[in-house]
């Protein structure tokens, strides 16, 4: 019998729903569970066909655990290798090579020199940076960010260079980036799954939390078929099979904000019953195909086009 297995952290109704959708279309030859890790020995299968993963983000050693079940041929949602590797600003750079359009951004060195480094370490940097041509190129205001990681942490709204400067101070070994503010029309939340299947969810960011999902935008279709494209231009290059990425319109332009999300938000108190439905369905699907098309021992992985074999031996494809 097939083997799914999900690996969480503080979620509440998404595990036990998916768990629970998987058994019931599984049809008696795939059984889903929490997965339970007793011990990692290296090389050594975990068991599982399929493993999604909710929580590695936070928690290394899961992290390494996905690596050795991914080396023994699991399938893990998404994939542990590129999510290690991937951050915010180089997905930024990549939009740009797919024709998908981004705000104006740029990647700034920490304040503060990291560990076991010393200014001998940065003889290539020069200092003080372009600031004139940076903040001409970006603008004001401009939000200032971590490049990687998320959860709106040590993020800034910056109205001039008076503010930025006190602000780069207080970010201490922290890479930032530097990002053009984005006053937009309409905005959208749009889950990917199975980088195929694609919910376009109206989303209001300057709402209070709960209230983010109650929102409706009158749309015209061709904006829609536009974020639709994007969404799924963005994971099929990344390779991500669960993620969600945002659209902010401005000026009948949809400009992808953030897309680096492989462990997005699904709890039914945060997205809606309707949202809710559609994503444990959308991942069960997928995690069942997933498990019913594993082949032990090979790599079961998704990789995106970015990284298959060959894909930068020729111009990205643009979608413009």
């Amino acid at each position: 019998m097939k083997k799914i297995g999900i690996l969480f952290g503080q979620e509440n109704t998404f595990p036990p729903a998916f768990v629970e959708r998987c058994n019931q279309k599984g049809n008696g030859d795939v059984h889903a569970e929490f997965v339970r890790i007793d011990k990692v020995v290296q090389g050594e299968p975990c068991g599982y066909d399929v493993i999604v993963d909710r929580i590695s983000q936070d928690v290394p050693f899961y992290r390494g655990f996905l690596k050795n079940a991914a080396l023994s041929g699991t399938a893990v949602v998404n994939n542990p290798f590129w999510w290690s590797a991937d951050e915010k600003f180089f997905n930024n750079a990549l939009a740009t090579r797919i024709g998908v359009a981004v705000p104006r951004t740029v990647l700034l060195p920490s304040h503060q020199v990291p560990p076991d480094t010393s200014d001998g370490s940065f003889r290539n940097l020069a200092y003080p940076m372009d600031w004139e041509a940076i903040f001409a190129y970006v603008g004001w205001p401009a939000y200032f960010k971590p490049f990687a990681g998320g959860g709106w942490k040590n993020v800034y709204k910056l109205n001039n260079s008076e503010e930025f400067f006190r602000a780069y101070s207080e970010t201490g070994q922290l890479v930032m980036m530097l990002q053009e503010e984005v006053i937009f029309d309409m905005y959208f939340r749009c889950y990917s799954i199975d980088q195929r299947n694609v919910r376009i969810m109206p989303y209001e960011p300057r709402n209070p939390f709960h209230l983010r999902y109650q929102t409706e935008w009158q749309t015209p279709p061709e904006i829609l078929r536009k974020v639709h494209e994007g969404v799924l231009a963005l994971n099929q290059y990344l390779g991500y099979d669960l993620n969600t990425v945002e659209f902010a319109i401005r000026d009948g332009v949809p400009l992808a904000i953030d897309f680096c999300n492989p462990a997005p938000d699904a709890e039914v108190t945060s997205v809606g019953q309707a949202n809710f439905e559609w994503v444990v369905e959308a991942v069960s699907e997928m995690a069942l195909r997933k498990a019913r098309e594993h082949v032990p021992g090979q790599d079961n992985l998704s990789w995106g086009k970015f990284v298959q074999a060959g894909a930068m031996k020729r111009p990205l494809q643009s979608m413009a």
